[in-house]
């Protein structure tokens, strides 16, 4: 039996029939320590080779076009933003953030196979997992010595753009089909230093096909190989909406569970966690609270809801 899924037992035996989700602040933070064997990746040496999708190949590139992040209105909505240094929610993120940086970047993280790569989802939609995913990109953005890739890959219902004022761009789902783009054609850089974007790209009718496809497979491997001060979060579908999340958790270190407080069925948390079970580091932030409990018991992070 997981901690995440004790967690909740424990919560449901002292008084609460209802059988929502209030995940424990042992079980957020025990569960980044908690270590599943997942199978090999299989087909990355057969079929797809790493030179076919080097994220530099040397050549003289243009400059990424820049984006500028309108913070006030970020701000306004409840985001972590470089103007606003020390609000509860940038507390909060900061707790939520040095687990999965010490994962990725620690003395104990030799043990995690690509920990600097990290995928942020949730059981079903609305739960806060791109408000999650953003907040969290932010927030490691703001250190001196790492820098982040955010990865809309919810290529279904993409909402990074959006929420950041985005103009449609080439993405992913371009890169993946592998014909006219390269990645340099889709990483878009912002006015955070530190902080830069790929957003989802075009609806696709073969999404899940591309995101499990070979060259997706290569593009994890180089990204989690080739930088030592760069974590890549992922903006994952909802794991039971979708199979794409699923797909996705397989390619990653670390992954980020959110649960919406008071309303998503502890049956769904754990058909989550049992779809993560091959995961070598799970995460839960339980979000939406009514109040934000920093003596250890959750967290909260407003009420954004996507």
């Amino acid at each position: 039996m997981s901690i995440i899924e004790k967690a909740l037992n424990k919560a449901k035996d002292e008084g609460h029939p209802s059988a929502t989700v209030e995940v424990a602040n042992e079980a957020i933070i025990k569960s980044t320590h908690e270590r599943v064997t997942a199978p090999p990746v299989t087909n990355i040496d057969q079929q797809a080779k790493i030179s076919d999708v080097k994220v530099d190949s040397g050549k003289q590139h243009p400059e990424p076009e820049l984006v500028e992040i309108n913070w006030k209105q970020l701000a306004e909505l409840g985001f972590v933003t470089p103007i606003d240094s020390n609000t509860q929610t940038v507390e909060e993120y900061r707790n939520i953030k040095r687990p999965l940086v010490t994962n990725a970047f620690g003395e104990n993280s030799a043990g995690i196979d690509r920990g600097n790569l990290i995928l942020v989802t949730s059981s079903v939609p609305g739960e806060g997992k791109t408000f999650t995913a953003i907040n969290l990109a932010l927030s490691i953005a703001t250190e001196r010595d790492k820098k982040v890739l955010l990865i809309d890959a919810d290529v279904a219902r993409p909402s990074v753009s959006k929420t950041l004022g985005i103009k449609s761009s080439p993405g992913l789902i371009e890169y993946l089909e592998g014909k006219d783009y390269k990645f340099s054609d889709i990483i878009l850089k912002t006015n955070m230093p530190g902080l830069r974007i790929i957003p989802a790209g075009k609806q696709h009718k073969h999404s899940t096909e591309l995101l499990s496809s070979n060259r997706m497979i290569a593009l994890a491997k180089e990204l989690s190989e080739r930088y030592n001060d760069r974590i890549v979060i992922f903006d994952s579908p909802p794991l039971l909406a979708a199979t794409q999340g699923e797909v996705l958790a397989g390619l990653v270190g670390q992954v980020v569970l959110v649960v919406e407080a008071e309303s998503t069925p502890q049956s769904m948390v754990m058909e989550s966690v049992s779809r993560l079970s091959h995961c070598d580091v799970v995460l839960a932030v339980l979000n939406k609270t009514k109040q934000s409990h920093m003596d250890g018991t959750y967290y909260g992070y407003g009420q954004y809801a996507h």
